[in-house]
């Protein structure tokens, strides 16, 4: 008889030190992108502020593109 598979995305026997590891390296990595996402929000918005024109003709273009990508 053959021995039931593990499913593909199962870790093989992963000792707990390792697996502690990785799950603080995991939340780590998500707080570090968290912060970027914010700051570059942030750096968005300031360059809105400062350069009013030039950021509405962005979000112009922006629209230009989503209009000629819709489809009905």
């Amino acid at each position: 008889m053959t021995e039931p598979q593990e499913p593909t995305g199962a870790r093989k026997s992963e000792d707990p030190v390792q697996e502690a590891r990785r799950r603080v390296t995991d939340a780590e990595r998500l707080r570090r992108r968290a912060r970027f996402l914010r700051e570059l929000n942030e750096a968005r918005e300031l360059r809105d502020r400062v350069q009013p024109r030039r950021a509405r003709a962005a979000r112009m273009r922006q629209q230009a593109v989503r209009m000629r990508n819709f489809r009905w």
